[in-house]
């Protein structure tokens, strides 16, 4: 029988074990922490956001300068497969409001344990509180509470996650064996960050109040979500979608009228006053809320009150020194083995019979569950080519 390690219990790593166990290869998941998926279950903590139910060429184009990389992987298990996948693990799915894809329990814990379940009864063997540390020339060398391990295996696939939430298991911490394999890895960046600003105590009454029908832009990005003011700065799904242009160096700009257009807003402002005070026109005549008014007296104070001066700024709100929240706190990254070191099976070119999968891979997604999904089409990918590799022919 062909043996198969999969390095790494996530979404990509269990796929690939899933895709390598169907065609009878003896597998093994290996994860250094004490369980499996510890980074998915957190991803489901808010509610599982599995995929989105939404045009392929659409859901492919959110992955910008890696669709063309990634699209046939997600043309052969997208958006459609997903929700095929879930609900063969009788985890019932349903569409949102705005496309997203959730599985009716919302959780991910009932998700990961049906897949385990899925899994052990194909045969695959897992072992937890395994550590891989690096190749002693073709043997797998892993840190295991019985002391070192070296482990020989037909194919292996790693699936070890990007560098943040390194509490999760997610540290990049593989990348130094990689590169000292001469394997092309790009540098780690934060991707869908959270955004540092220097509040003034001003706003601190504000903390832990959600923007809403607010617009953000920063260099080429722009988002029409949601964002939490924190003590940090600003959290969310909304600004996330912009974090990549404050990671480039561009400015960070908020519309707090973005349904209306700049001649309406000045119209508004131009009407009479009264002896209301300033503050108060501007909240009566544009329906701003108390939050909204105080971070553009934040951002923008002594406010013009010219109405077309005030108008420009309303709708181009400036945050000043905005920038990233650590790299270990974004959601993803990112970095990691380039297009260029791998085949179009996700195994690596100077090494083989080892693939790789997941967010370990140079591509980055924004929130929505397009990570999700490209993690589990580039593990069934990897999968599916080791499985070639062994001589196996890839399931249906």
């Amino acid at each position: 029988m062909k043996t198969a390690i999969v390095i790494g219990g996530g979404p990509a790593g269990l796929m690939a074990a899933d895709e390598l166990s169907r065609v009878g290869a003896e597998v093994i998941v290996i994860e250094g922490k004490p369980s499996l998926g510890r980074k998915f279950l957190m991803a489901g903590k808010s509610g599982l956001n599995l995929t989105m139910d939404e045009v392929l060429s659409d859901f492919t184009s959110r992955y910008e300068d890696a669709e063309p990389w990634l699209r046939p992987m997600l043309d052969a298990f997208g958006p459609q497969q997903v929700m095929s996948f879930a609900n063969n693990l009788e985890q019932e799915v349903f569409t949102g409001s705005s496309g997203r894809v959730f599985p009716k329990a919302m959780k991910a814990s009932p998700f990961l344990r049906a897949w385990i379940k899925k899994l052990v009864q194909q045969g695959v063997t897992i072992r937890t509180k395994w550590l891989w540390s690096g190749w002693d020339e073709d043997v797998l060398v892993f840190e295991t509470p019985e002391g070192l391990q070296a482990l020989k295996t037909d194919a292996v696939v790693f699936a070890l996650g990007g560098s943040s939430w390194s509490r999760l298991g997610s540290d990049g911490a593989w990348a130094k064996a990689f590169t000292d394999q001469g394997i092309d890895l790009a540098l780690f960046a934060p991707s869908n960050a959270g955004i540092v600003a220097e509040w003034s105590a001003y706003m601190q009454p504000h903390f832990g109040t959600a923007l809403k029908a607010v617009a953000f832009r920063s260099g080429p990005c722009t988002s029409r979500g949601e964002a939490i003011i924190s003590k940090h700065g600003l959290e969310g799904s909304g600004i996330y979608s912009v974090s990549n242009g404050v990671r480039e160096g561009h400015a960070l700009y908020v519309d707090l009228k973005p349904d209306w257009a700049l001649h309406r807003v000045e119209a508004a402002l131009s009407k009479s006053r009264g002896k209301s005070s300033f503050s108060n026109h501007l909240r009566r005549a544009l329906k701003l809320q108390k939050h909204e008014l105080a971070l553009l007296n934040e951002c923008a104070y002594p406010l013009p009150q010219a109405p077309n001066e005030c108008a420009r700024i309303i709708k181009n709100l400036k945050l000043h020194n905005a920038s990233l929240r650590p790299m270990d706190e974004a959601i993803s990254t990112s970095g990691g083995v380039t297009q260029a070191a791998l085949d179009e099976h996700l195994m690596l070119l100077n090494k083989t019979g080892t693939f790789c999968a997941g967010e370990m891979l140079d591509w980055e997604a924004p929130t929505g569950g397009y990570l999700l999904t490209a993690c589990f089409a580039t593990g069934r990918t990897a999968g599916r080519g080791a499985a070639r590799y062994l001589g196996l022919t890839p399931a249906p």
